[in-house]
């Protein structure tokens, strides 16, 4: 059996400075380590720190420290 993942395009995406401890960081959000720079990450899952998230390019989970991160992307 194998696994379809499907992503929205991530282009044209609004940056905001990460806050961590103002405003954490939940499923769905989409992180950059610079603002509009490449990849784009969109976090799939949220423990002790650690994020597992995704990109548009390496489908696979990857699994990082939320402490690489200092933008987000600007809710609509």
């Amino acid at each position: 059996m194998s696994e379809v993942i499907v992503m929205a395009s991530f282009r044209g995406v609004d940056w905001v400075l990460l806050e961590h401890a103002a405003s954490p960081v939940k499923i769905g959000d989409l992180l950059s380590v610079d603002a509009g720079g490449m990849p784009i990450y969109q976090v799939v899952a949220v423990s002790d720190g650690l994020i597992s998230l995704r990109d548009e390019r390496h489908p696979p989970v990857q699994v990082r420290s939320l402490d690489a991160f200092r933008w987000r992307g600007a809710a609509a």
